[in-house]
């Protein structure tokens, strides 16, 4: 793993957060079509407590997410939301000038957005977690079987802790993420936190593709971060008869 480094021009934790967004902020990030996911297999990974679980099952979608501190209980998550997000939005404020108006007009619009996707997550957590909605997990090992989401996505993991998270996790997490997908796999943004592209994308495209994993660059609407206007998008390729 790198060392951190701060830097005024990079968005600087200490950890990886425990912080999440609501469901229409996915769709803007992702450029998700609702009415195409209906009846789909959706899988949210590192998802905190976001709240596009709660709405995408709420529209017909069959949506899990998957986060490494899930298996605690729903009192102890909500208290790690409100902790991560006191910390994330005092850096948020602190780093200013990476931020842009566009899907919020504020940082403080969207630290009440995010705060609302929080409760959401907390109130569809303690309902659904028996039922399997909400797994135990995280990457670079996800514990699911090969290609049984129709579509994959995870944001603001890779490659935003490309201090703390190396190459060599970043490729076997992007391996991981092809694997349990028999669709696309979304990764947001594909920018770093100092809102510039990540430097290792030609390396990153060219390990994935000797796996038989093709990775596109394509931009989405979503505006707020430096830099957030794309993602990356991967593939298994299918062998030619």
């Amino acid at each position: 793993m790198h060392s951190a480094v701060s830097s005024p021009l990079s968005f600087d934790l200490s950890s990886v957060a425990f912080f999440g967004r609501g469901f229409d902020e996915y769709r803007s990030m992702f450029s998700l079509d609702t009415d195409a996911l209906r009846g789909r297999r959706v899988l949210d990974v590192a998802a905190g407590p976001s709240a596009f679980t709660a709405g995408a099952n709420a529209r017909g979608v069959h949506a899990t997410a998957v986060d490494p501190l899930y298996g605690l209980s729903a009192d102890a998550l909500a208290a790690h939301a409100s902790m991560d997000h006191r910390r994330v939005v005092a850096e948020m404020r602190r780093k200013a000038g990476l931020f842009r108006s566009g899907t919020f007009a504020s940082i403080d619009e969207a630290a009440a957005s995010r705060a609302e996707s929080a409760r959401v997550f907390v109130e569809d957590y303690e309902r659904h977690f028996v039922h399997g909605r909400y797994v135990g997990g995280g990457l670079p090992r996800l514990p699911f079987e090969d290609g049984v989401f129709d579509t994959v996505l995870c944001a603001h993991l890779l490659f935003i802790y490309a201090q703390r998270l190396d190459f060599g996790f970043h490729l076997a997490a992007c391996r991981e993420l092809a694997r349990v997908s028999r669709g696309e796999a979304r990764i947001y943004p594909a920018a770093g936190a100092d809102g510039l592209p990540y430097p290792e994308l030609g390396r990153l495209r060219a390990e994935l593709a000797a796996a038989g994993i093709a990775m596109e660059t394509r931009a989405t609407e979503h505006r707020f971060f430096a830099g957030s206007g794309t993602m990356l998008v991967l593939s298994r390729r299918r062998p030619s008869r």
